[in-house]
């Protein structure tokens, strides 16, 4: 995003955000890549920090243990129901950095964008990001911006960063699971694998499936303030609840026991996976959780989940067990088990 330097307001013209299109200019380091700067990304994410324009952000730094994490956001198609890469970009590094119990702090965004890729698309996904950042309180502080031949990436990728800082006397992390705790998720289970599945499929069915994309740190400040031992937290994205929970199985040198009547699934994505051959527990979401802790603090956990909007449908799934082989297992409706393994393969690619 950054241009190399301070920014300089003096253009022959302005973009045309209605029938422009990117172009390699726009790339070069020169006057047209300024331009964009200045006209699309400034105007959009502007904050203290970023209006600095330098090679770097410069802000406050933190008393405590700092996180960090940065992905990469690929998706296609970039615009879905629910929400688009932009915003997709934004939530699920704040969920990542939450994941650990931290507070999320600031934002980098780095674009690499196609030769030919319309600006008023452009313009839609930048706008996107800049509500999910100030939605979130979290803002963009610096980033960088690169243009790729025509037929080179599918239109736009975008690269988060997000920092944060883990409060005093908090200890999450994937490898806390202990035999006897209870496994909670935040709510429906793939409603943004198979929102994605259905658009590109051009499927439709008996009512319209959303992505759940949405930024979890309120949700995650009102958990870790009435439980703050919570053992585990950690986002189903890629490979959705299964293989996260085989991750933390792995992690922690435990196994677990899922209950099939427990899980939140709505009812046109159990029939989309049907008709797909999916299982909705490998499909992913982009705005949901899951929570480990103790027996004991489960219930008020639970309660206070369904106390917010984004934790309404939050249940108790299961628990974990002891188990030298790291299995997760399923107890199905009709009473036998089942072996819940690693996905074999990618089952939705490009949803992320």
């Amino acid at each position: 995003m950054h241009s190399g330097g301070k920014i300089k307001r003096s253009y022959t013209r302005s973009l045309d955000l209605k029938k422009g299109c990117i172009e390699m200019v726009h790339g070069s380091g020169g006057r047209a890549m300024t331009q964009l700067i200045d006209q699309l990304f400034l105007a959009a994410f502007d904050n203290e920090f970023l209006r600095q324009m330098n090679d770097q952000a410069c802000f406050p730094g933190f008393n405590g243990r700092m996180v960090i994490s940065t992905d990469s956001h690929v998706i296609t198609p970039l615009f879905f129901p629910g929400g688009n890469i932009g915003s997709l970009s934004v939530n699920g590094t704040i969920n990542d950095v939450v994941m650990s119990g931290a507070n999320p702090a600031y934002l980098a965004a780095s674009f690499i964008l196609e030769e030919g890729f319309p600006l008023v698309d452009l313009k839609r996904i930048v706008d996107a990001m800049a509500k999910a950042a100030q939605g979130a309180q979290v803002p963009i502080v610096t980033g960088d911006t690169k243009v790729v031949e025509r037929d080179s990436c599918d239109g736009v990728f975008i690269t988060t960063t997000g920092v944060g800082m883990v409060p005093e006397g908090i200890a999450i992390s994937s490898n806390n699971a202990r035999p006897g705790d209870k496994i909670l998720v935040s709510g429906t289970l793939g409603d943004h694998g198979i929102a994605i599945m259905l658009l590109r499929e051009n499927l439709a069915f008996h009512c319209t499936l959303e992505s759940d994309t949405a930024a979890l740190h309120d949700l995650v400040a009102n958990m870790v303030a009435a439980i703050p031992n919570i053992h585990v937290l950690r986002d189903p994205t890629r490979g959705g609840v299964a293989t996260a929970l085989n991750e933390i199985a792995h992690q922690s040198s435990v196994g677990m026991m899922l209950y099939e009547n427990q899980l939140p699934i709505l009812e046109p994505v159990n029939a989309a996976c049907e008709f797909l051959g999916l299982d909705p527990l490998y499909v992913a979401n982009e705005g949901k959780l899951i929570a480990i802790c103790a027996p004991e603090d489960a219930d008020k956990l639970l309660a206070t989940m369904h106390k917010h909007s984004l934790g309404e449908n939050a249940a108790i799934i299961g628990e974990v067990m002891e188990d030298m082989h790291c299995f997760v297992q399923m107890e199905t409706r009709f009473g036998s088990k089942r072996v819940v393994d690693w996905l074999s393969g990618e089952q939705l690619p490009r949803i992320c």
